[in-house]
This record gives structure tokens, C-alpha cells and sequence, in this order.
């Protein structure tokens, strides 16, 4: 996230030599950024209504758990570039070294937890399915809820210390220690892109090849969206953040390419509630019964193949998400 537009503009006069080209430039700037702030607004609201359903209406079991620590991330990553919008656009009482350290770090915190709990979602489905007896019968009690716990903490730890050694004003202070976190986070961050595109391979295999193909279920095509929705809107983010952003010149140079990746990742973490809604409604039919909320969620992490064609396999209150007869 840009953190100084004064420089911005100073470096693109430079750049771009007239001032009708530079103002150009600042027009699609602020088009940019004034989408991304709507995108962020409406997936605010949606990641909201997700977290209340999930966390106070319905029962909580393996992979809920998962997706309301998710929509938490997601939450907490949109609501910072609200707060950056607000600073930069309204000139808010809030000092730089505030707006830069607080909410850039915050951003990373909830970037790196919303990638590590996918990666987990993904893997741990990929394990119920290839070993679905030793999964059933010997996951630890309370996992979803330790692993979440453990990654938020593991999330803080990365992007606090990223904040303190690698901000740009003390960079050459702590030159060192800067490139040894980079070096972490990156292949912590490699790490869980390896775990989300082979679990996700891994189950994609399972269901189209093989003599013994899987039926596919509601959670099977709630997660597979969510990661492919990511692979294409939420990673340029963290390829940006952590190769061309340490490139000053280039960075400045480049600031379209930075807004529209800003934007691009709040459309991702935007889309995962719509993701819900749409998987859980559809092919159902509206008209024979009134479906909430809740019950459209429910739908969505069904974990049981459809009865018949029609989308009418079980009534609402029967059906169960993945994990309820599992230990959380």
C-alpha cells in the first residue's frame, strides 16, 4: 500500500514530463482507488454478515471454523484500506508514521492469515479425502480452532517484525535483519502457495480421474472457487508487496500496476462471501420454501452429494456441513 502521495505526484511530474500527461495519470489513479474503496465497502458488508451467521446462528464444527477465522482476515484487510482512503482522501489528523506502520502492518497481518487459513482449509480437505479413515477417526480434537490460533500468531509475529526492521525510513538502519525477515515471510509465503496448488491439484485429480472419482459436493466447489478466485486476484498482491514495492523507483514508476493489484486483492477478499451465497443457492428452487441466510451458508458447506438433479436432495433443516460428525 502507497503511504505518500506527495512523492507519488512529485515522481510522476518527473516521469511523465507535462503536466496534462501526470494529471492523466492521477485521473485513473484516483478512479483506481475509488473502486477499490467500493469493492472494500461491499465486501466489508458481506464478510459482516458472514462472521455474524457463522459465529452466533449456527453450529460450529471443522471447516466453519476455518471460514469464520477467513472472513475475520478478510474483514481486518479491507477495513485498512478504508482507513488509508479516509487518511488520504480527507486529510485526517493521523501522522504518517502512524498510517505507515499501523495500518501497512495490519494489512500484511490480515493478507498472510487469510493465505495461510486457505492454505489449511485446502489442505485438510485434501487430507479427509485421500485418507478419509485416518482423518475421521484420529484428527485431534479442537484442530480447526489450535491451527487457526496458531497461524494468527505466526501472521502477527512476520508482519510485526516486517514493520519494525524493513519500513522504508529505517531500512538502511536494519539492512540486514530486513533482508533475513524478507527471506522468511517470502518462503513462508512460497510455503503456503505450494500447499494451496498441490491440495488443490491433489483433489481436482480425485474428482475428474481414476477409477474411483468422488461425487462432487457443495464444500468441494465452495473451496475450489475460493481458490482459484485467489490464485488470480488475491496472490499478485503478495508478489507485489514483497518483490517490486522494495524497488523504490520502480515502485513510484509503476503506480498503476500498484493500484490495480490493490484492487484486485480487495476483490478477493470481497468475493469470498459471494462465493458462499451463489454455491449455496444455486440450482435451488426459491419458490417451494423461504431460505435465510443461514440456511443458504449451511447449503454451501454441505458435504454430502446432491440426491437428484434438481437440488432438492434433503430439506433445510437436515442437512449438515462437513465436519459435524467429526470432532472440531
Amino acid at each position: 500500500m502507497d503511504m505518500s502521495v506527495t512523492a507519488w505526484e512529485a515522481e510522476l511530474t518527473t516521469i511523465y514530463g507535462s503536466d496534462q500527461e501526470f494529471y492523466h495519470h492521477y485521473t485513473w489513479k484516483i478512479i483506481l482507488e475509488i473502486l477499490t474503496v467500493i469493492v472494500a465497502l461491499v465486501g466489508l458488508s458481506g464478510n459482516t454478515v458472514v462472521l455474524w451467521i457463522l459465529g452466533f446462528h449456527m453450529r460450529r464444527n471443522a471447516f466453519s471454523v476455518y471460514i469464520v477465522n477467513l472472513a475475520g482476515a478478510d474483514f481486518l484487510f479491507l477495513f485498512c484500506f478504508i482507513i488509508y482512503f479516509l487518511y488520504s482522501t480527507f486529510n485526517l489528523h493521523i501522522t504518517k508514521e502512524v498510517i505507515s506502520r499501523f495500518v501497512s502492518i495490519v494489512a500484511m497481518f490480515a493478507y498472510i492469515s487469510g493465505l495461510s487459513i486457505l492454505s489449511t482449509i485446502s489442505t485438510e480437505r485434501c487430507i479427509s479425502v485421500l485418507w478419509p479413515i485416518w482423518y475421521h477417526c484420529r484428527r485431534p480434537t479442537h484442530m480447526s480452532a489450535i491451527m487457526c490460533a496458531l497461524l494468527w500468531a505466526l501472521s502477527l509475529l512476520l508482519s510485526m517484525l516486517e514493520g519494525n526492521y524493513c519500513d522504508f525510513p529505517n531500512w538502511g538502519v536494519h539492512h540486514v535483519w530486513c533482508q533475513v525477515l524478507d527471506f522468511i515471510t517470502v518462503a513462508w509465503l512460497i510455503l503456503l502457495f505450494v500447499l494451496l496448488s498441490g491440495s488443490s491439484l491433489a483433489l481436482m485429480t480425485r474428482l475428474l480421474c481414476g477409477s474411483q472419482r468422488l461425487l462432487p459436493t457443495r464444500l468441494y466447489m465452495t473451496i475450489m472457487i475460493t481458490v482459484l478466485v485467489f490464485l488470480l486476484c488475491g496472490l499478485p498482491f503478495g508478489f507485489h508487496w514483497f518483490l517490486i514495492v522494495r524497488f523504490s523507483n520502480e515502485y513510484l514508476a509503476l503506480f498503476h500496476l500498484s493500484k490495480t493489484v490493490q484492487l484486485l486483492s480487495c476483490v478477493n477478499s470481497c468475493a469470498n462471501p459471494f462465493i458462499y451465497f451463489f454455491v449455496g443457492s444455486f440450482r435451488q428452487r426459491w419458490q417451494k420454501q423461504r431460505h435465510t441466510l443461514r440456511l443458504v451458508l449451511q447449503r454451501a458447506f454441505q458435504d454430502t452429494p446432491e440426491v437428484d438433479e434438481l437440488g432438492e436432495s434433503l430439506p433445510g433443516e437436515t442437512l449438515y456441513m462437513s465436519g459435524t460428525r467429526q470432532r472440531q
